[in-house]
């Protein structure tokens, strides 16, 4: 097997780990089996702080033993998760779940894209980056939207239809992860000392480059606005009405805008500047707060332009830490912004789903807008002052 297949092997692994039926009515389900809109929202911030807390050990762990073995175990571990879905019902069952699936979701992030960009270095690729994270990240919105066609379908029969046949998939992912090939990583970091080494990479990252911590910040807030997107789109869904059917119509249209945008983000990238996220930062909480004004069919449009805007803006964020990032410590750099995004959203998620639950979803989108707006403009503005 030889390592340039990797990129074609991440593709299938991406497309089958995002063929997420279960999504488009996941709020639905969650309700079915009995559980409140703050619950639903405090199990997602489960989820969310499970990945953070394993977040940056994941990716130190894949830097030194091998980001191949991480996300292995990633596919195993989901798998488990989601029978758990599949055979046991209520909050604490469904809480075991969220850790297990949290804990893969941790192992393969950074992972993935680490292992990407070193393939890329091996076989003298590396320009090529930007390009297949963004068709990397396409395929992923791809899947999911085509799974989001599917899944509205198949719970017209049951609403535990999608559940089911996601698991069956996500099986799938565990060979596939299996036939990867491990890249040559210089400067192998030593086990000796891990945990310091940890806590040295951390700091290094957040507090001794400026351009660095600021891109985290970014991203990771632009991370919590999508991630909060993904979850409330379904509660607005049912706010306006929308038949059951077309959730996964929606569902699928918003992920196949997210995944053009993604597939064509290389063109976008090669005109970026510092500049241009002042302008996503403006667009971005723009849209949540005319969101808020707008719970009726048009407030669509908004939704579609946030999930337009996270196809162009992850892949280029992406490859600009990586671009300042080297070889050796790379997974655990992207876990880091992974580990704010995770965090974020962990504290995050429940507050917003108490906010939606007792007072109204328009209130949340304007909360929503303010702490992305302030979070994103003002990492813009301080690496527009580096450039």
């Amino acid at each position: 097997m030889h390592i340039k297949h990797n990129i074609i092997k991440m593709y299938f692994l991406k497309g089958v780990l995002w063929f997420m039926l279960s999504m488009p009515i996941i709020i639905l389900f969650f309700k079915e089996n009995g559980l409140s809109l703050t619950e639903i929202m405090t199990l997602q911030g489960a989820y969310s702080l499970t990945v953070a807390l394993f977040e940056v050990p994941s990716g130190y762990l894949a830097d030194l033993f091998g980001r191949k073995a991480c996300i292995v175990f990633s596919t195993i571990f989901s798998f488990v998760g989601f029978l758990f879905f599949c055979f046991f019902s209520g909050f604490y069952y469904f809480l075991i779940a969220h850790i297990l699936v949290g804990f893969a979701g941790s192992l393969i992030s950074g992972s993935d894209s680490a292992l990407i960009y070193d393939t890329l270095l091996q076989t003298n690729n590396k320009d090529d980056y930007a390009k297949i994270e963004g068709r990397n990240y396409a395929i992923g919105n791809f899947s999911e939207a085509t799974a989001g066609i599917f899944g509205g379908f198949l719970a017209v029969s049951s609403i535990y239809l999608p559940v089911y046949v996601q698991t069956a998939f996500i099986f799938l992912s565990i060979p596939i992860a299996f036939t990867l090939v491990e890249p040559k990583i210089k400067n192998i970091t030593s086990s000796k000392n891990s945990l310091q080494s940890i806590f040295i990479l951390v700091k290094s990252t957040l507090f001794e480059s400026s351009k660095l911590r600021w891109l985290i910040v970014y991203s990771s807030a632009m991370g919590v606005a999508t991630l909060s997107m993904a979850w409330f789109s379904q509660p607005f869904f049912i706010a306006i009405d929308l038949p059951l059917v077309l959730f996964g119509i929606f569902w699928a249209l918003l992920n196949f805008s997210s995944g053009i945008s993604s597939y064509n983000s290389h063109y976008f990238s090669n005109k970026f500047n510092y500049k241009s996220l002042i302008y996503f930062s403006v667009i971005m909480s723009l849209s949540f707060f005319l969101l808020g004004f707008s719970i009726i069919s048009y407030g669509l449009f908004f939704i579609f332009i946030i999930y337009f805007l996270r196809g162009i803006v992850t892949p280029i964020l992406r490859n600009e830490i990586n671009k300042i990032t080297s070889s050796n410590i790379r997974a655990t750099v992207l876990s880091v912004r992974s580990f704010i995004i995770r965090v974020s959203f962990a504290i995050l998620a429940p507050v917003l789903g108490f906010i939606a639950e007792h007072n109204s979803l328009s209130i949340t989108f304007y909360f929503l807008a303010f702490v992305v707006g302030f979070s994103t403009l003002l990492s813009a503005f301080k690496l527009n002052k580096l450039e």
